[in-house]
């Protein structure tokens, strides 16, 4: 289920974490050449990503 994010944190290992509207959580790396998510590596990158719609993982296999 897509999913806006409302904001961004960093995890204990110090990677990129979104945080999305029904309360979960999703990693967010910049990690080439599997994931590649420059805009992660900014303040601005990750800004202009607030209410984009992410794919909850967690939601699609239990609906909130």
């Amino acid at each position: 289920m897509k999913r806006a994010i409302v904001g961004f944190h960093k995890d204990e290992k110090d990677d990129w974490v979104a945080d999305l509207e029904c309360g979960h959580q999703q990693h967010v790396r910049h990690n080439p050449p599997w994931q590649i998510r420059e805009w992660v590596t900014t303040k601005t990158g990750r800004e202009s990503k607030i209410g984009r719609f992410l794919q909850c993982k967690v939601c699609d296999r239990k609906p909130c």
